[in-house]
């Protein structure tokens, strides 16, 4: 765990921030007096609370209106990301992404007519399995950074709580989607083959990009809370062994092969790829 406290800005959440506080043996600091501040009036009140020099990123949990957010301070830069499943750009992909005609329908076998069973194993923030889970799949996920399935698991909670006052449809999208409280090669380790999905999705973390490329914020700050994957090819091991159907591994397009296993078939777009091992 390199969060090193929970402030709580809005009191409605003082619940939610004890528990997070409490499971992670964190501090809480109550600084519901900030909840209407400026964003640059709250990123002065933050940086006060650090008292270790800045020569690494921070980061603290922050328990606002809208949920858990995870910020990460550094000397120059201070990023805030948190998991979103209601938001305008997530309803704009689910409602006009292309349905099963997108990359990643392909990839796990959407465009067969199937509903396939889907272990995200590496979920992140939640965004492809959101996307699964829309097109009617019905998705486990694993993440083993602690920090960011505490983002995750409060992520799941807003959007039911926001889709049981605006939109009913979202709480079945939500349904389908169930998060464990495991790492993926423990959970996979202990799948009896009756148990077994019908597809795994990898997308380990991506190789460090170069200075000349824009790197979206929530990565940025993956890279420097989570490092590289080095035992993603482990999973890739593991993975074809318990998927009854196929292995899917999100890649960008110029990266190497995991565990240099070539893939029955690969579907390649403008930035990504989708390595598909179809099994048995």
């Amino acid at each position: 765990m390199k969060a090193t406290q929970v402030i709580l800005l809005c009191a409605a959440e003082a619940v939610n921030a004890q528990m997070l506080a409490e499971r992670y043996s964190l501090p809480l600091l109550n600084a519901t007096h900030l909840e209407e501040a400026k964003a640059r009036e709250l990123e002065r009140f933050v940086r006060s609370q650090i008292l270790s020099e800045l020569t690494q990123p921070n980061y603290v949990f922050l328990f606002s209106a809208t949920g858990l957010s995870l910020m990460q301070i550094q000397s120059d830069r201070l990023l805030n990301i948190c998991a979103d499943f209601y938001g305008p750009t997530v309803n704009y992909r689910r409602h006009k992404g292309g349905g099963k005609g997108q990359m990643i329908a392909k990839a796990v076998g959407l465009h067969t007519g199937q509903l396939p069973t889907v272990l995200d194993a590496t979920a992140g923030l939640g965004g492809d399995a959101f996307v699964l889970a829309s097109l009617g799949c019905s998705i486990t996920m694993t993440e083993r950074v602690v920090e960011v399935r505490a983002l995750l698991a409060d992520g799941l909670r807003v959007a039911r709580e926001w889709g049981g006052r605006h939109e009913a449809s979202l709480i079945t999208i939500l349904d389908r989607m169930h998060l464990l409280d495991s790492d993926a090669a423990s959970y996979m380790q202990t799948l009896a083959p009756t148990c077994c999905p019908d597809v795994i999705y990898l997308d380990p973390m991506f190789p460090v990009r170069t200075k000349r490329t824009q790197v979206k914020k929530e990565m940025h700050v993956f890279h420097q809370l989570v490092g590289s994957d080095p035992d993603a090819d482990q999973l890739l091991e593991i993975a074809c062994a318990k998927a009854k159907k196929r292995v899917v591994v999100k890649r960008p397009r110029i990266a190497p092969q995991l565990a240099d296993a070539k893939p029955s078939y690969t579907l390649e777009g403008k930035s990504n790829r989708f390595d598909v091992y179809v099994c048995g």
